[in-house]
C-alpha cells in the first residue's frame, strides 16, 4: 500500500510540475489579438534542427518562461519547412515546393519564413500587438537569455533602443530574473 500511495504521489508531482506554453496557431494568434490585444512570440522551427529540439527543451519547457509567456503573449510553433497554408495581412503563404519524403529533413523554406526573411533556425519572431513584426531573435536562447527580449518587447522598451550603444547599456542593466 506504502508502494502504491509513494507511486501516486511521484505521479502527482510530476504532472502538477509538468506546465507547457499554451501553443496556438498563427491565425489564431491573429485573432485572438482582435480581443485581446498581446504581443506574439513565434518559435520558427524546422524537424530536423537539433539546437530548436534543444530550445522547445530546455527553454520552452522552463516554468518562468511558461508562466510569462502565458501571461504575457500568444505563443506560436511555426514549422519554417513545413507545408500549411497560413492568412497573414490579406496574403496567403504556402511552401509549393514542400517534399513529404523530406518531412524530417531539409525541405523547401516555407513563403511565410521567407516573407519574414529567416535566415536560421531557430529563430523567434516577436510580433506586436497589430501583428506586425517587432524583430526576429535568431539562434537558441536560454532561459535567462530569452527573459531579456521577452520583457524587453512586452515593456516597449525596444522603442527606445535605436542604436547597439543603446541596446548594451540596457543589456549590461538587465538583471534575469528566470532560473535557466
Amino acid at each position: 500500500m506504502k508502494k502504491i500511495w509513494l507511486l501516486l504521489t511521484v505521479f502527482a508531482t510530476v504532472f502538477t510540475n509538468a506546465q507547457e506554453i499554451n501553443w496556438v496557431t498563427f491565425e489564431e494568434a491573429l485573432a485572438l489579438q482582435k480581443k485581446t490585444p498581446k504581443k506574439i512570440m513565434m518559435d520558427v522551427y524546422t524537424n530536423w534542427c537539433g539546437p530548436c529540439k534543444m530550445l522547445d527543451k530546455n527553454t520552452f519547457h522552463n516554468k518562468d518562461v511558461v508562466d510569462y509567456v502565458n501571461k504575457n503573449y500568444y505563443a506560436v510553433k511555426f514549422n519554417a519547412e513545413g507545408n500549411k497554408e497560413v492568412n497573414y495581412k490579406g496574403q496567403t503563404f504556402s511552401n509549393p515546393n514542400y517534399n513529404p519524403a523530406n518531412m524530417n529533413r531539409r525541405n523547401s523554406a516555407h513563403e511565410l519564413s521567407r516573407y519574414f526573411q529567416i535566415q536560421a533556425y531557430p529563430t523567434i519572431v516577436f510580433l506586436d500587438e497589430k501583428g506586425d513584426v517587432i524583430a526576429p531573435i535568431k539562434g537558441y536562447q536560454t532561459p535567462p537569455q530569452l527573459e531579456l527580449y521577452l520583457k524587453m518587447f512586452r515593456e516597449d522598451k525596444h522603442k527606445e533602443i535605436d542604436t547597439q550603444e543603446k541596446f548594451n547599456v540596457y543589456y549590461k542593466a538587465f538583471k534575469p530574473e528566470f532560473k535557466g
